[in-house]
């Protein structure tokens, strides 16, 4: 019979590790507590060891149809130009902050649901409300008031998990960085570009091209004030408009799109690193175990990488411990040990509150840019994003049947 796992997350660490399970046997269902795939979010790039699962997935050429055309990222002054420029390396070369596969979060979560049609059981609208492990198995208890039986439980829910507590009572640190995306209609002028704008009081401002006639913005602040990702959206929507009431350039097209109901995701920045990943027959898997507070998408390629690595574990002993056991030691020892974990002390010098701090971040950018400073923003650029992605080489595991 085969064995059966659920997964709580329907995010990108979820449906790629029911990928993998499905490919070898396993019975797959993946429960979310949204009523539908989510199809909102930031650019995102995928890198390195997660590009070869993407490959050893069969989704790398759909990847590639839906790349967003993002050429660089560029530094822009107070009156809109650029100051510093940084094109995606030739030959695709992960080196820098755009990557050969730079692809809208929403659109890799539809390949890989896509890839898995068929041979997973998706339950939208759904959550666990409790578990029970007997040993042997573990009863998951829905919030529509259904059970279902599994060998194995993983919970692939991002950084605020609410089902994180059945494994560890860790709780994601809150960095102090608000995160506002908004889809705004394209305009003739839009560029493809990621274009990067520093605002006094710890604010920013930013535009990226996307693959689907639209153009994606993003605002950041920094603030002491905890709980606003909670709040509605009109809330947030007020916030936005307080907190960048003097800024120019491009932001007053953003916040007048905002009152047009133009799509809005707010997120927090945080990061977490759980004391211990699994417990009996329930494990946690991407963020939800490990998210090291990474920009570009970063997470995203070490959830890729996670499931690759879990599946193939347990491909290799039926002891669903010692499986998760041996998960758990090559994700720290790889993954956990080489991935930079961001601060708030880094992202306060990122986001300076002064003329002066800015000044000085610009300069830096400037000289990144030069000929002489391509090495220190290479190391910028891994430091931001997924820099164990790139170096990781991965396992090889018994063939799928």
């Amino acid at each position: 019979m085969n064995r059966h796992a659920v997964i709580s997350g329907a995010g990108i660490a979820g449906p790629t590790l029911a990928h993998h399970l499905a490919e070898r046997g396993w019975r797959t269902t993946v429960i979310e507590r949204f009523p539908q795939r989510r199809d909102e979010g930031q650019n995102i790039d995928v890198r390195g060891a997660a590009r070869e699962v993407a490959r050893r997935m069969g989704i790398e050429e759909a990847l590639r149809a839906a790349n967003t055309g993002e050429v660089g990222m560029r530094i822009l002054g107070d009156d809109g130009t650029p100051i510093a420029k940084f094109p995606m390396s030739p030959g695709g070369e992960n080196d820098g902050p755009t990557a050969e596969f730079e692809i809208l979060r929403g659109e890799l979560s539809r390949i890989v649901i896509e890839r898995t049609d068929g041979r997973t059981d998706y339950r939208f609208d759904s959550q666990i409300a409790d578990l029970t492990d007997h040993g042997n198995h573990v009863t998951v208890e829905l919030s529509d008031g259904g059970t279902i039986d599994a060998d194995l439980v993983v919970i692939a829910e991002g950084l605020h998990s609410r089902s994180r507590r059945f494994v560890t009572a860790t709780d994601a640190e809150d960095l102090g960085m608000y995160l506002a995306y908004a889809t705004l209609p394209r305009r003739d002028s839009d560029e493809p570009w990621w274009s990067w704008q520093h605002l006094p009081g710890s604010r920013s401002v930013h535009l990226r091209p996307d693959n689907l006639g639209t153009t994606r913005a993003m605002l950041t602040f920094m603030s002491d004030i905890r709980g606003l990702e909670d709040l509605q959206a009109d809330d947030q929507i007020a916030i936005l408009h307080k907190t960048f009431a003097d800024a120019g350039g491009i932001a007053p097209r953003i916040l007048a799109d905002l009152d047009k109901r133009a799509s809005l995701y707010f997120s927090a920045v945080g990061s977490v690193l759980a004391p211990t990943w699994s417990k009996g027959r329930v494990v946690l898997l991407g963020d939800t175990a490990f998210c090291p507070g990474t920009f570009g998408g970063g997470g995203t390629s070490l959830a890729m990488i996670g499931g690759y690595v879990l599946a193939g574990e347990l491909s290799r002993t039926d002891d669903i411990r010692q499986a998760l056991g041996r998960y758990e030691d090559f994700m720290r020892t790889n993954v956990v040990a080489t991935s930079p974990v961001i601060r708030h002390s880094v992202l306060r010098r990122a986001n300076p509150r002064t003329d002066a701090g800015i000044r000085a971040v610009r300069a830096g950018f400037r000289t990144a840019a030069s000929r002489v400073g391509q090495a220190t923003m290479k190391a910028l650029g891994q430091r931001f994003t997924s820099g164990a992605a790139d170096r990781l080489r991965l396992p090889d595991y018994p063939p799928v049947g």
